[in-house]
């Protein structure tokens, strides 16, 4: 857990003074089909509300914690990320991670260990669901700066 924890520092680290030298018309173009650079900042915003919740919930929640998906497309459009201002965005995105890795940097073993059922009934744990999305994470910010 603890070079997850690392590298994610270090996603944030980077990329928080990354992302607004990136020019407007960069995060903002879009793709027949696809969305903008910005929006999937916004997407990564919309992962980190949605695992804050599931990294916390989980201490106190019935066992095994049911994982509950989240419609990603209408969350990016209902939120409207395309005509946020970038920095607030990227606040927001900021904000919310960090206070992930602090939830991260106090998750005991025992609780890395919590069984999560997943929608389609397979079952994998907190410790696979954290470095998991520190990959999600860093897949993303690669679309991003690519």
């Amino acid at each position: 857990m603890e070079n997850a924890i690392l590298k994610f520092e270090k996603l944030l680290r980077e990329n928080v003074n990354y992302f607004p030298e990136i020019s407007k018309n960069v995060l903002e173009e879009k793709k027949t089909g696809k969305w903008s650079k910005k929006e999937i900042l916004g997407h990564l915003v919309d992962s980190a509300v949605h695992n804050l919740v599931r990294f916390t919930e989980i201490n106190y929640a019935e066992k095994p914690y049911r994982h509950r998906p989240y419609n990603q497309i209408d969350l990016v459009n209902l939120n409207q990320y395309q005509e946020m201002d970038i920095d607030e965005l990227i606040q927001l995105w900021f904000v919310l991670n960090n206070q992930i890795v602090k939830i991260m940097k106090s998750v005991n073993e025992e609780a890395l260990n919590y069984k999560i059922v997943l929608s389609d009934e397979s079952v994998i744990d907190l410790r696979f669901l954290m470095t998991d999305y520190v990959e999600h994470l860093e897949h993303h910010i690669n679309q991003i700066k690519s």
